[in-house]
C-alpha cells in the first residue's frame, strides 16, 4: 500500500472507530411487533460490532435484514463491518450502502460512511457528493466526513510533492 493510501485508511479507521459510539447505538426493541426478533438480532451485531468483532457483526446484521429486509440501518452496520473486514468487501459493501440509502435516503450515518468508503476506493467526488448531501441532514457527521476528504487532498498533495521531490 502506498503511503497516501496507507495515510487514508489509518484517517479513515480512526475515523471510524471514533464515530461508531456515537452513530451506532442499538435500536429500541418494538414488543410484541413482527420487528421484536429482526431489531433484536439488529442490537446484537451492534455490540458485536462495537467490540470489533466486524465478522461476528455481519452475520448478526445478515440475520436482521432476513428477518426484515428494510432494516437501513441493518445494511447500513452490515456495509460498515464488511468494509472493517478489508478491501475484499468494498463492492459489497457499497451495494449495502445503497440498499440503506433507498430504505432511508435521510440515513446520515449511511452517507458518512460510504463517504469514507468512497474515499478508500479512490473515488474522491463520490465521496463529495455524499459530503453536499450530508450537509443537509446532519452537520456534525458532515464536518467529519469533510476533515477525512481533506486530509485524502493533503495525502496526495504530500505524496506528488515527494515524487517531484525525489525526481530532482
Amino acid at each position: 500500500m502506498s503511503p497516501p493510501r496507507l495515510a487514508i485508511a489509518f484517517a479513515a479507521a480512526l475515523f471510524c472507530a471514533a464515530a461508531l459510539a456515537d452513530e451506532s447505538a442499538p435500536l429500541p426493541v418494538p414488543k410484541g411487533t413482527a420487528r421484536e426478533k429482526a431489531i433484536a438480532t439488529y442490537n446484537e451485531g451492534v455490540k458485536l460490532m462495537l467490540d470489533r468483532r466486524y465478522a461476528d457483526a455481519q452475520r448478526r446484521f445478515e440475520d436482521a435484514i432476513a428477518l426484515e429486509e428494510k432494516l437501513a440501518e441493518a445494511h447500513n452496520n452490515l456495509a460498515f463491518s464488511l468494509r472493517m473486514q478489508g478491501s475484499a468487501n468494498f463492492d459489497r459493501a457499497m451495494r449495502e450502502y445503497r440498499r440503506a440509502l433507498e430504505i432511508d435516503p435521510k440515513l446520515a450515518q449511511a452517507y458518512v460512511y460510504r463517504g469514507v468508503l468512497h474515499l478508500q476506493m479512490g473515488q474522491v467526488e463520490a465521496a463529495r457528493a455524499d459530503l453536499a448531501t450530508l450537509r443537509g441532514l446532519d452537520a456534525a457527521l458532515a464536518e467529519k466526513l469533510e476533515k477525512v476528504i481533506a486530509q485524502k487532498a493533503r495525502d496526495e498533495r504530500d505524496g506528488l510533492a515527494g515524487q517531484i521531490d525525489g525526481a530532482y
